[in-house]
């Protein structure tokens, strides 16, 4: 059974996502908050809760073949604070690196290095971190490349993210997961534009990796919303024309499209300030936004369900969010 480190590790959404077929041999996050959904479904025996940076390789057991880093955002973020990998949350990508070298010193390099970020991380600093991070990693001996991919392939929910995906020179790389030439479907513009920018070295390293296309049928929003939601209320009356009246003219439309439309609608709304005002934009293409955290201010998902002349509101359950991230009913 191939094994992983899971850093940075949440809820364990990697531990879902790799099934049976993996063991965890390690896993840590800061967040005890995190830490109680990471123990209620996967056990805690492989769980450090605290700090990465206080960690040693020693506390890393045997020799993985995947070591696995969703490291925080918030610095890198188009929406943050522009800090880039000198901030405090999103450099704690430096203290990941640092364990991955005390590996390599001690010849228990992992064979796989996944790191997942917003693509936001791609033109941080001028495109200095995308580029610090390839660094960083081709140091350490292994081949580098980089793919954008959206949740909306597998869930109704539109959340891009960069995947930096590292493979040991030792190794053998498939051929079926590598290409010569970047794919216009895991390789957009700003990837190409930040390999065309790193040093020639960093280039004659670099690997454009290649997934198939995902094919199996996807749900919409309307089939993942629970009904009747579980702890949480539906806003009242006054509340959903407050909503409706933070709408422009276009997402106003849209409400009334959705009226007409004769069946039971759901859409999802975003506060967002436009020009100093805050609106509310609404959609009903089956997709929700992207799931966010209201921990660094933003805004939680709103759902609004139109059936005719009825329009009611509320915020998106837990249940809802976890089957957006692609968690089954069962977490």
């Amino acid at each position: 059974m191939k094994t992983y480190y899971e850093f940075f590790a949440g809820g364990g959404m990697v531990h879902a996502a790799l099934g049976a077929g993996w063991s965890c041999a390690f896993a840590n996050d800061f967040s005890e908050k995190k830490a109680v959904s990471y123990q209620a479904n996967w056990g805690g025996d492989s769980l450090v809760v605290g700090d990465i940076g206080v960690l040693d390789a020693s506390d890393l057991p045997g020799h993985a073949d995947l070591a696995w880093g969703s490291f925080p955002c918030q610095d890198l973020s188009l929406a943050g604070n522009g800090a880039g990998l000198n901030g405090k949350r999103s450099g704690t990508f430096w203290s990941f690196m640092q364990l991955m070298d005390a590996l390599k010193r001690q010849g228990r390099s992992p064979k796989v290095l996944a790191l997942e970020n917003v693509c936001g991380a791609i033109t941080s600093s001028g495109g200095k971190d995308f580029e610090a991070i390839v660094q960083a990693v081709a140091n350490l001996g292994y081949q580098v490349g980089a793919l954008v991919i959206d949740a909306v392939h597998f869930v109704p929910q539109s959340r891009p993210r960069l995947f930096i995906i590292a493979a040991d020179t030792a190794a053998l790389t498939p051929d079926v997961f590598a290409a010569d030439t970047p794919n216009p479907a895991w390789h957009p513009a700003a990837i190409i534009k930040a390999f065309n920018k790193l040093p020639k070295g960093l280039k004659s390293n670099w690997i454009w990796w290649n997934l198939p296309s995902p094919g199996q049928p996807i749900k919409t929003l309307d089939e993942l919303i629970e009904s009747p939601a579980r702890g949480v209320d539906w806003h009242s009356e006054q509340e959903t024309s407050a909503l409706l009246d933070m709408m422009s003219p276009v997402n106003r439309q849209k409400v009334l499209q959705a009226q007409a439309f004769g069946r039971l609608k759901v859409g999802t709304i975003y506060r967002r300030t436009r020009e100093g005002v805050q609106r509310a934009e609404v959609r009903f293409d089956g997709v929700s936004g992207c799931l966010r955290t209201p921990g660094g201010g933003s805004s939680r998902q709103t759902i609004l369900t139109v059936h005719g002349g009825e329009i009611r509101s509320r915020l998106l359950s837990a249940r809802e969010a976890a089957r957006l991230m692609g968690l089954d009913d069962s977490y």
